[in-house]
């Protein structure tokens, strides 16, 4: 894995983020990265999107997409939903 050094910001804030709204709502990655990523968020999404799978293979996240879960590499939109 090629971490970056916005990995562990991206990361504290989608669980943050994800923690906040509860198991009953979702995020976009998009989120996350416009949240640490200023002007500059469009360059995270890539990561945004590695971490959430991560977290996922984790389970301390669902990535879904139109609220089914999906496996690393889905392609598309996708939303976060806290697990626990």
């Amino acid at each position: 894995m090629d971490e970056q050094p916005a990995d562990g910001s991206l990361r504290a804030e989608i669980l943050r983020i994800a923690e906040q709204r509860g198991s009953g709502k979702t995020l976009c990655p998009s989120d996350a990265a416009r949240s640490i990523g200023g002007d500059a968020w469009r360059d995270l999404m890539p990561a945004a999107r590695r971490i959430a799978f991560e977290l996922a293979g984790e389970g301390r996240v669902d990535v879904t997409q139109h609220g089914e879960p999906v496996e690393a590499g889905a392609r598309g939109p996708i939303r976060i939903r806290w697990v626990h």
